[in-house]
């Protein structure tokens, strides 16, 4: 038999006879191997739903109106009137300041000004002697009774006399001045709300000396809780996204299951630079009238670039940016794998919204650049034996 087959295959073909069984062999390997499901291939359904582009921040809350009130003038701060947390309208009674100075100062002026007064009445009364000596002088010089010296004595004496007059009124002028400023510094003693709010800090206590030529001393701050300030920190990269007038909600770190709608409000143009990041101010304002948003919360802040609801969406995987047309492999009847051109919309970076090229329902394959060894058939589809739908 030994003898048949070297006869049959002589010596010198048996290796070309090998190589051509070894690719044989290999090219049904490689078939077997593609009609294989493809493990790494997953697939999605096109859903509907809604998509927002969001920009995100980080932002703290703040009253939008408040003041700092201070003390005015300097003295032992005597008693205080409220506390933090306290409701109070404008006008109210704050705090009072030790005015027994101020009150001493103010009654020695109002003391000096009576004795102006008294001088004032005196320099009035010669002058009317004065006018009366000068009217009979003068009379007197026509009917040539008396001298022209007489005459201009009493004419002299006149002008002096109202010359005292004047400079007394000037001086009565100046010391109510003074008192007008002493009487408002004892009255700086009592300390009143400059506005309707909420006392939401105190910073000095009860008995401290207060020295207002050293520096400005705050009391306390009032605050209108009813209307908060949010400033979110936007980084340059996404500071161009932002708009006036753009739609932006935030969550706070205490209940992150509520949202606060607003508008944005403006973009502060001087940036703050942390870390060598640059990051710029983006305010909005949101009304708080249960009061539950309280000064210095964190917010996680949502700029919403772009929204759409009731959309098809895809994942943002399942995209295949050939040059400006972005395509998708849909999974057809059968495991046949087709690739389509699609119109996109709102885009995250999870999800896209689909404009145009797909259905709802239909399958698409959620990472088209994972797979391996893929043939395509008829052109643009591909044949998918076994594939788990």
């Amino acid at each position: 038999m030994g003898d048949e087959v070297r006869m049959f295959f002589p010596k010198k073909f048996v290796w070309p006879v090998l190589l051509v069984l070894v690719a044989v062999i290999a090219a049904g390997w490689w078939l077997q191997r593609d009609n294989q499901p493809q493990q790494n291939l997953l697939t999605v359904a096109v859903e509907r739903g809604g998509l927002e582009d969001l920009v995100t921040a980080t932002g703290v809350l703040q009253p939008r109106d408040y003041v700092d009130v201070g003390a005015q003038v300097s003295g032992q701060l005597k008693r205080l009137h409220v506390e933090v947390g306290k409701d109070v309208k404008e006008g109210d009674l704050l705090a009072e300041i030790d005015a027994k100075l101020y009150l001493a100062q103010v009654d020695a002026i109002r003391a000096q000004l009576r004795n102006q007064k008294a001088q004032l009445m005196e320099r009035e009364a010669q002058l009317t002697l004065a006018e009366i000596q000068n009217r009979r002088q003068q009379n007197l010089l026509r009917e040539e009774a008396t001298s022209r010296e007489a005459a201009q004595i009493a004419e002299a004496s006149l002008r002096s006399a109202k010359a005292q007059v004047e400079a007394i009124s000037a001086q009565i002028e100046q010391t109510n001045s003074t008192l007008r400023a002493e009487e408002t510094n004892l009255e700086y003693a009592r300390i009143y709300a400059p506005m309707n709010g909420t006392i939401v800090s105190i910073e000095a206590r009860q008995g401290q000396t207060l020295n207002v030529n050293q520096q400005a001393p705050v009391l306390m701050r009032i605050a209108d809780l009813s209307v908060m300030t949010v400033e979110a920190q936007v980084s340059e990269a996404d500071i161009g996204k932002l708009k006036q007038g753009q739609s932006v909600y935030f969550t706070t770190l205490g209940n992150q299951q509520q949202r606060w709608e607003s508008h944005l409000d403006r973009v502060e143009p001087t940036p703050v630079v942390e870390n060598n990041v640059v990051l710029y101010n983006a305010v909005f304002d949101v009304p708080n009238p249960k009061g539950r948003l309280m000064t210095q919360m964190t917010a996680q802040v949502f700029f919403v670039n772009a929204r759409t609801d009731d959309a098809l969406l895809v994942p943002v995987t399942a995209l295949n940016q050939r040059g400006a047309a972005p395509t998708v492999q849909v999974l057809g009847g059968g495991g046949v794998i087709e690739q389509r051109k699609v119109t996109v919309g709102v885009s995250n970076r999870v999800q896209v919204e689909i404009l145009d090229g797909l259905e709802e329902g239909e399958r698409v394959v959620s990472n088209p650049r994972g797979e391996r060894g893929a043939k395509s058939s008829s052109g643009n589809s591909r044949r998918m034996p076994g594939m788990r739908l």
